[in-house]
């Protein structure tokens, strides 16, 4: 029992302990908010309305991806401006 308070920490080392939690727990409750908060802010970009296409821009579109050939595409092309 000669050394009994050979390893207990000075006053300086308590307040270093402290010193140090309170900077640990800061810079991890900062580091969560800020994960959280650019998380929540992607999710809240307003979303784009979707874009609707006339029955024109349909029809050429499959035409010009060859779903359809050009008499099939005059055809119904002729049937969209009768109506």
């Amino acid at each position: 029992m000669m050394y009994w308070h050979g390893n207990d920490p000075s006053g300086w080392g308590y307040a270093l302990m402290i010193i140090g939690m309170v900077v640990f727990w800061g810079v991890l409750i900062t580091g969560v908010l800020l994960l959280l908060r650019s998380q929540g802010a992607r999710g809240s970009q307003p979303t784009h309305p979707p874009v609707l296409y006339t029955a024109e821009q349909l029809l050429a579109e499959r035409y010009a991806r060859g779903e359809i050939d050009a008499d099939d595409y005059r055809a119904r092309l002729t049937t969209l401006h009768q109506q």
